[in-house]
């Protein structure tokens, strides 16, 4: 998959172009990731997500057209700060509820919380994104485990499977965690992904619903205070043991300081399902005390905590740089894009195209306000496609930043 940098010709307007190639969909079994996250994408209109504009498909690939943020994402911010304030986490973690609330309002479970899914715009606020392992909540039985073939078993014992010289069986040497910072964004993009923020009802492949998304956040949660995820390992073996044995495992360390109220919160979202806050609903979560000055529905409208810095509509300093990794030449006779638009018969993808200013024109015409959701006005997708500056062959691109 590649993410790249797109201008409008008539409009001038720049869009994040994620690509990704059919072939590579099909054998890796992700057709059903790439519909999930274009249904998701079009059936949620919130400003705590990422917004689609367009998604269309030609011969070899399927594209989604989406905004651009060029405020980078929180795994880049906590890789630049180490740790955040609690005012600054406090801010984040609020804007996360809302976000993750607004999918789960529509009966979407999403699966993959994490720092590099919570993207910043141009003034810092955040937003939700990646949504290719998002669930509509009545498929309550998961089919995804490790890809490497990782069991996952309950301990008993309590035993992290991993012990240091300390005799806290929990705490990772530190040798060991800044090798782990270091490589934390290669781990991201590897074929494995990293487990860190995966709740154990997941990896156990047990039943679970939408209170998983609530463990990953307070994972990210300790992440933002403490500086590494609470069971963090150079192995995901070992990560995913401990994630098993959360009640041996979970501790805080002496450094850095948090308050009672934080470790408190952290503790309700790191825990059973049964007494972990949000399984009754998000008002559980917005009551808790960490968040008594928070202005719930005035996050948006506010200042954010942190203001990253934006140079003009292209840039991308926000984002790690990565090399062009030219794939195998293509079978398919080359032909122009029109052609192969007309030309794209694959069963396996129909109905994939969607025209967000489609459903505007028709939301206008039978009367309904537009005006809460703050949507503006979007080119046609003739115009996209017809006069899009893409610096590709046929298309024109101005940057690139692999997700996967």
């Amino acid at each position: 998959m590649q993410v790249r940098l797109c201008r409008a010709k008539n409009t001038g307007e720049i869009f994040a172009m994620k690509k990704l190639k059919k072939s590579e969909m099909l054998s890796r079994g992700q057709v059903e990731h790439v519909r999930s996250e274009r249904n998701l994408l079009v059936e949620v209109d919130s400003r705590c997500i990422v917004q689609l504009y367009y998604s269309f498909q030609d011969s070899e690939f399927l594209y989604l057209i989406m905004e651009y943020l060029p405020g980078g994402d929180i795994m880049t911010l906590l890789m630049r700060e180490d740790i955040l304030s609690e005012d600054v986490a406090r801010f984040y973690i609020a804007e996360s509820i809302l976000a993750i609330h607004s999918i789960h309002q529509h009966n979407y479970v999403h699966r993959d919380i994490k720092p590099d899914n919570l993207l910043l715009d141009r003034n810092g606020h955040l937003k939700l994104s990646d949504f290719g392992l998002c669930k509509p909540l009545d498929d309550k039985y998961s089919t995804i485990l490790l890809e490497d073939g990782l069991i996952c078993q309950e301990n008993p014992s309590g035993s992290s499977g991993h012990s240091g010289a300390d005799g806290a069986p929990w705490l990772m040497p530190k040798d060991q965690l800044l090798r782990w910072k270091r490589n934390r964004r290669a781990l991201a993009y590897s074929t494995v992904g990293t487990l860190d923020y995966m709740a154990p009802e997941i990896l156990l492949k047990k039943g679970y619903g939408m209170e998983c998304d609530w463990w990953s956040l307070g994972a990210i949660m300790y992440e933002m205070l403490v500086g590494y995820p609470p069971f963090c390992s150079d192995d995901p073996r070992i990560t995913c043991r401990k994630i098993i044995n959360w009640k041996a495992c979970l501790k805080f360390p002496d450094e850095p300081k948090i308050s009672e109220e934080a470790k408190d919160l952290i503790c309700h979202l790191l825990c059973d399902v049964e007494t972990r806050l949000g399984t009754g609903g998000v008002e559980e979560i917005k009551a808790h005390p960490w968040f008594k000055s928070v202005q719930w529905d005035m996050l948006y409208e506010m200042e954010a905590a942190y203001k990253p810095t934006v140079n003009g509509e292209l840039d991308t300093q926000n984002f790690e740089k990565f090399p062009e990794v030219e794939g195998p030449p293509s079978s398919t006779p080359t032909v122009g894009p029109w052609r192969k638009m007309l030309t794209s018969k694959d069963n396996n993808f129909i109905g994939f195209t969607f025209k967000k200013s489609d459903v505007l024109n028709s939301l206008e015409s039978s009367g309904a306000d537009l005006k809460p959701q703050g949507v503006s006005r979007t080119p046609s997708l003739v115009s996209l496609l017809g006069r899009m500056e893409l610096l590709e062959n046929e298309t024109s691109v101005e940057e690139q930043r692999p997700e996967d």
